[in-house]
């Protein structure tokens, strides 16, 4: 029997607890079937829930269904819970989402479908409360595949929708035209790589469409293979009626047993696996199955065991902060101690205690999360507390690439770090990567640097808020053989990201809602006109009868106090639906910058000035000078015209092409992407018999042609307003800079969008141009012909691709970046009629270059 992790993801009353009682009623897990509205559904066990009849917090019940042992997550519906609902996403096979057959798809449905594309997790679609409905099914599917996905099929009666089905994938196309029919195992392939939706229509309450859904639950799911290694992911912490800490794990690979000792050195007591409020304790537990641990005390929410690292960051965030008012009394750090309990089970509460005032501040998504919090701390601690009005959370970024320096040299201690930092697009968050050779600093210095900028949480300069959307690479450092210790470089990393921080342009971020109104046609010009005071952009969605319905965005210090005034003005008719939609710009930066009153200079815990030392005693360099005084050169030039990407080199240490190709040649297949505190790279020793050995080869440069146009910084603005233009100033340039080198020159443009594209081979001026055919990509073609040229060329393919670089690299071909490329076009530019005549390799006629590349028509 293969066994599923499936999750149940919906908007708030769209009937998932109902659904996830007929789950387990049709399944003869329970006896009888319970309601929201009677107060006795099983998964809904805690007292809030049920008075609120709304799911809170994360719960999992077991139940089997003909070949296959489900384990359902029921996931909290409401927004204000939903970081709860991410956390769960990365264990899942499986999703169903549900959505209301009444309301359609809300604001949150994006959101879920956003994260589950993320998070990469397959899913499948139930259309609930069909029964009372006011529209049908073929609506409702138009509306899913227009708002959601296309790939959203009714699965109702799946052998109908064979062809629709073949044409989401170019081999079940195929297959389909060749027999006919697609098996199982085709089409839980398609399901498994999201190429594929099967949706379902029914009522949850009813029973009606149930036993349908499960069967395509059964039918096109295939169990995931696990490793053999243990592995296991932490994703939620909670604890029972007896306050006993749980730890909840997905295991990954392996078995882990009872009483086995983790990597922390902790030992695991007992093993629960949990059916609603009941639980099994078992022996062990395999991998592919969910499982609570009691006896840990250290791990923490997104934490790894045995070949897991830790979790990404989540990407919901709350954008309100409030103030903890404690009880007459009360000694507010005690309480601060308690509520670190809560933390535990919630990081993203983001407790905070600032000593000076005794204030505790806590972060929440919004109204009903207050009120569940305030309950939950009288329930568990017996205190009855209070909260502010709240702030906005605001955010911080960069506008431009910069060296950030940082020097600690007081009487016998010594540290110098030198960080770059880069803006990165909106929602990156922070990445933080080494690049600094081992000859400038050891390796565990490096370690430590890295450690220091993962723990920190450095505020920015505006406002001191946090920071965001930078990556931060540790390209230099010094440490002196005597006289540093550890927390020497924790202080020059502080003073280093600091000082870049007060030496850019920064901008100001404030959260944004993505907002759902529907109100009284009457009362639409009143809402129109609010909504432009309030800087949101809306347009009208929908229109029934004497209802509109007004979807858009809008800043969260604009609308965070509107429902009330929204029901105000529509005598409770007006409903309004938020969900937070990432950061932008602050439209209102200077006021606010001005309102909070940050003063950088002042905030003595992050300072961004460096300690020097001169006649044995430390002084003081302030931030703007310090670059005068620092020990190594500047290591990032952003002038210099054959840089890397980032803008910056090493004075004193490179790595070729060559170097990289021969250490893949060693290891006989591609290393795996590194990881984000990965080691530097080592310079290998070169091995002068195997190069003299060697014969040399014309060389051929693969380029990819939309891959430049969207780097290069002259074809960026051209490529907007008229792409075939931009398509045509590369293949110029490109012509200009090919009589310049020798070798051949092969430009790979994407056409797998045009419909009925055969693909061909064209030789243009001085180089080769080739169109891919309908459903190829320019990367699936580069690899193959790599591949087919290596042999007869010393192939290097240009190409900002990450993970094409990797498997180009692998197959015994160079890189070169686009940036790179660009700037060898733009410095030889002017030079090419003087190298027209020189070194230039005869071109080969088409025919012959035709049988040496891969054919564009080929079936791949």
């Amino acid at each position: 029997m293969k066994s599923i992790i499936l999750g149940a993801l919906a908007h708030v009353d769209a009937g998932k607890t109902t659904l996830s009682e007929s789950l387990l009623y049709l399944s003869n897990q329970i006896r009888k079937r319970g309601r929201v509205d009677h107060q006795d559904t099983v998964l809904d066990y805690d007292s809030q829930e049920r008075s609120r009849g709304i799911t809170i917090f994360l719960k999992q019940a077991i139940f089997p269904w003909k070949e296959t042992e489900f384990t359902l997550l029921d996931t909290p519906g409401h927004i204000d819970f939903s970081a709860e609902m991410e956390r769960t996403l990365q264990v899942l096979d499986y999703a169903v989402v549900l959505i209301s057959g009444i309301d359609g798809v809300q604001a949150h449905t994006h959101t879920i479908w956003k994260l589950l594309e993320t998070y990469h997790v397959p899913a499948f679609v139930f259309v609930n409360k069909m029964d009372i409905a006011y529209t049908d099914a073929a609506s409702v599917m138009a509306a899913l595949q227009k708002q959601l996905d296309p790939r959203i099929l009714d699965f109702t009666h799946a052998e109908e929708q064979m062809e629709n089905i073949a044409m989401q994938r170019d081999d079940l196309l195929e297959s389909y035209l060749e027999n006919g029919t697609l098996s199982v195992e085709q089409i839980q392939s398609a399901v498994a790589d999201r190429s594929l939706f099967p949706c379902y229509f029914g009522s949850a309450l009813k029973d009606e469409g149930i036993e349908a859904l499960l069967d395509g639950l059964d039918a096109y799911t295939q169990e995931k293979i696990y490793p053999e290694a243990f592995g296991a992911r932490v994703f939620k912490v909670s604890r029972d009626r007896q306050g006993t800490r749980l730890t909840h794990v997905k295991i990954t690979g392996g078995t882990l047993k009872a009483k086995q000792v983790l990597d922390n050195g902790e030992k695991v007591d007992q093993l629960r696996l949990y059916s609603g409020e009941q639980f099994t304790m078992v022996n062990e537990v395999s991998a592919g199955h969910v499982c609570c641990l009691k006896g840990p005390m250290k791990l923490g929410i997104h934490d790894g065991l045995g070949f897991e690292q830790p979790a990404r960051s989540p990407i919901l965030s709350a954008c309100l902060s409030y103030s903890l008012i404690p009880p007459q009394g009360c000694d507010p750090f005690a309480l601060y101690r308690q509520l670190k309990q809560l933390e535990e089970e919630d990081p993203q509460l983001h407790l905070q205690f600032h000593a000076p005032t005794q204030e505790i501040r806590i972060q929440m998504m919004g109204n009903v999360q207050i009120e569940i919090l305030k309950q939950l701390i009288s329930d568990r601690f017996h205190l009855d507390v209070e909260l502010d009005e709240g702030k906005i959370n605001y955010k911080e970024t960069i506008l431009e690439p910069v060296e950030g320096v940082g020097h600690y040299e007081p009487l016998r201690h010594y540290a110098e770090v030198h960080l770059l930092l880069e803006p990165l697009p909106p929602g990156s968050g922070i990445q933080i990567t080494s690049d600094c050779p081992v000859d400038f600093l050891a390796l565990p210095w490096q370690k430590m640097v890295l450690n220091c900028l993962d723990e920190m949480e450095v505020p920015g300069v505006l406002t001191g808020s946090p920071i965001t959307d930078i990556k931060i690479t540790l390209i230099a450092g010094k440490a002196h053989i005597k006289h540093t210790e550890g927390g020497d470089f924790r202080q020059a990393t502080l003073r280093a990201l600091r000082q870049g921080l007060r030496s850019v342009s920064c901008q100001l971020l404030e959260p944004i809602y993505q907002f759902r109104m529907e109100l009284p046609s009457g009362q639409l010009s009143r809402a129109m006109f609010d909504l432009e005071r309030m800087q949101a952009q809306s347009s009208i969605t929908q229109t029934r009868e004497e209802t509109v319905i007004l979807e858009g965005t809008s800043p969260v210090a604009k609308m965070r106090n509107y429902q009330a005034e929204l029901t105000a003005y529509t005598h409770g008719l007006g409903r309004l639906t938020c969900t937070f939609d990432g950061y932008q710009p602050c439209a209102d930066q200077e006021a606010v910058i001005e309102a909070i009153g940050y003063d950088c200079d002042g905030d003595l815990d992050f300072p961004a000035d460096s300690i020097f030392c001169s006649h044995g005693a430390g002084f003081l360099v302030r931030y703007d000078e310090v670059s005068e005084h620092m020990h190594l050169e500047a290591q990032w030039h952003p002038q210099t015209p054959l840089s890397s990407d980032s803008g910056y080199h090493h004075n004193r240490y490179t790595v070729d092409d060559a170097e990289l190709k021969r250490v893949m040649e060693r290891t006989h297949k591609p290393k795996e992407k590194a990881a984000v505190h990965s080691p530097v790279r080592r310079k290998e020793m070169p091995e002068h018999v195997e190069i003299l050995q060697q014969q040399p080869k014309t060389k051929c440069l693969l380029v990819d042609g939309y891959n430049m146009i969207h780097s290069w910084s002259e074809l960026i603005p051209l490529a907007e307003a008229d792409l075939s233009a931009a398509r045509e100033q590369l293949i110029q340039r490109l012509s200009s800079f090919q009589r310049t080198r020798t070798g051949i020159l092969i430009i790979v443009f994407d056409a797998y969008q045009v419909k009925d594209n055969p693909g061909s081979i064209q030789k243009l001026h001085n180089l080769y141009v080739v169109y891919t055919k309908t459903s190829q990509t320019a990367d699936s073609y580069i690899e193959k012909a790599t591949h087919q040229l290596a042999d007869q060329f010393e192939v290097t393919v240009a190409t900002s691709d990450g993970m094409e670089q990797l498997i180009i690299l692998g197959q015994g071909a160079m890189r070169l970046s686009s940036r790179e490329l660009e700037a060898q076009v733009n410095q030889l530019r002017h030079q090419h009629r003087l190298q027209e005549q020189r070194n230039l390799e005869p071109h080969r006629p088409l025919k012959e270059l035709k049988t040496l590349l891969p054919d564009p028509d080929e079936d791949q």
